[in-house]
């Protein structure tokens, strides 16, 4: 199967704190070999387990996050492919800056209404660019993430499933070692 990246949602944010040396024990235990983590934010390389299908892989990941670190959390996984897919699509690439220009993952493919409702209703509350993407919505937050009203609730809201998001500097550091 190879290697693999998963992006964990909301981790070391509010009250979600663990340690990456726990969450690489943890996997490690359940038989996930060479993990790593990048940056202390949920971001985990690693090899599968035998015998695990790829599709199983999230809920894997997010179960034992829930049994051995008590923190509820949800698991994305993305081969090298699919990560630099995400990135290739992305519109704002090279036309924003990378600490602005972020790949909002999601869990789910939105319909093309959900898409339209989340530009209706954040219509005149930021300068953001926003485009869609395959399983990903596309940001360019031209003012910074800080103070844009474009959050990953009201995202979630209007797209009827979870996400987390990765800047462009991110994610080209994440391709850098998952190659």
């Amino acid at each position: 199967m190879g290697r693999h990246l998963a992006l964990l949602g909301s981790i070391n944010v509010g009250g979600n704190r663990i340690t990456m040396a726990d969450l690489v024990g943890a996997l490690t235990r359940h038989g996930f070999a060479d993990v790593e983590t990048v940056v202390a934010s949920g971001n985990i390389l690693f090899d599968p387990p035998t015998g695990v299908l790829e599709k199983e892989l999230p809920d894997r990941i997010a179960d034992i996050v829930r049994s051995e670190l008590g923190v509820d959390t949800f698991a994305l996984v993305l081969s090298a492919a699919e990560l630099e897919a995400a990135i290739a699509e992305n519109p704002f690439s090279g036309t924003g800056e990378d600490k602005f220009v972020h790949v909002h993952f999601l869990t789910a493919q939105p319909g093309p209404e959900r898409f339209e409702r989340l530009l209706a209703d954040h219509a005149g509350r930021g300068d953001e660019r926003i485009a869609p993407g395959t399983r990903a919505l596309h940001i360019d937050y031209v003012n910074g993430v800080g103070t844009s009203k474009l959050t990953a609730a009201f995202i979630e809201r209007r797209l009827g499933c979870q996400g987390t998001a990765r800047n462009m500097r991110s994610l080209k550091r994440l391709t850098e070692r998952l190659a």
